[in-house]
């Protein structure tokens, strides 16, 4: 089974052309190929489908083999690989997810390979029961959440997937993967949670480290990175344009039209190859 090996942000991800293969058992095929050490390595894989209301369908599964609604990091990587492979012929399209239909717009160079993916993210959902939030509010905006005895202000925002942003001083004096494990899994969020730890530089620069729901700590986070945006432009931190930064490069996030998320960033790939015994 041929896949492609991608990077965007840091966040890697094992993509596979679904209209050749076949496959009965996309959770297993997630835990196996994500293996990163006796397999290729990754924070989840994609697959790619026939859609019948889009151009093209996007099946996302976490490294732990649990399907995913969106990733944002992923389906700029989706979005390369389909095009150049000529699975969708132009450079506006739109891919099918369970998060509802994304909008994508391509930059590509005089080879026809593409620069940046442009993403159409949509609305984000703030009402609590909608992310969910299980706690007595219509929505989770500078909420409080007790941590073995540490109080952590928190906002949460639904953006295709659950987030959690907490903004902290520095990020350098925050356990990131202690309280993301712990903040994941807590009752407040019955369908578990993403968690983004950001830092503001200014008004239109944030470094955001994330503990992804289903992968753990990963080195960028599409979603979380609109998610963080958003409730920083809500909250008036940040304004509507800003400059991400994650542990594994940068992406643009703007927001227009009230709430309406734009994501820019570029996607990698890293290497191809064949799978025998998966």
């Amino acid at each position: 089974m041929k896949f492609t090996k991608m990077e965007a942000a840091g966040n890697d991800f094992v993509l596979f052309d679904g209209f050749v293969y076949d496959i009965d058992d996309y959770s297993n095929l997630a835990k196996k190929a994500c293996d990163r050490h006796f397999s290729v390595g990754a924070d989840g894989i994609m697959i790619c489908k026939d859609s019948s209301v889009a151009d093209i369908k996007m099946i996302y599964y976490n490294s732990d083999g649990s399907l995913g609604e969106m990733c944002g990091n992923g389906i700029r990587c989706f979005s390369k690989y389909v095009y150049e492979k000529g699975l969708v012929e132009t450079k506006n399209f739109a891919v099918e997810t369970l998060a509802g239909i994304k909008n994508i717009v391509l930059d590509t160079d005089e080879n026809n390979k593409v620069l940046s993916v442009k993403v159409n993210m949509g609305y984000p959902i703030f009402e609590s029961k909608k992310i969910p939030v299980d706690i007595n509010r219509e929505k989770a905006i500078l909420e409080t959440i007790n941590i073995e005895g540490r109080d952590l202000i928190f906002s949460s925002v639904l953006v295709g997937v659950p987030h959690v942003v907490i903004f902290v001083d520095s990020i350098d004096n925050i356990d990131v993967n202690g309280l993301g494990r712990k903040i994941e899994v807590h009752p407040m969020f019955p369908k578990k949670t993403n968690v983004n730890f950001v830092e503001v530089k200014d008004r239109r620069n944030i470094n955001i480290y994330t503990w992804e729901r289903g992968a753990g700590r990963t080195l960028g986070c599409g979603t979380g990175s609109c998610a963080s945006v958003v409730i920083g432009y809500m909250i008036e931190k940040l304004d509507s344009a800003v400059n991400v930064v994650t542990e594994g490069g940068s992406i643009q996030v703007e927001i227009k039209n009230g709430f309406e998320i734009y994501m820019r960033g570029g996607a990698n790939i890293i290497c191809t190859g064949e799978f025998f015994n998966i």
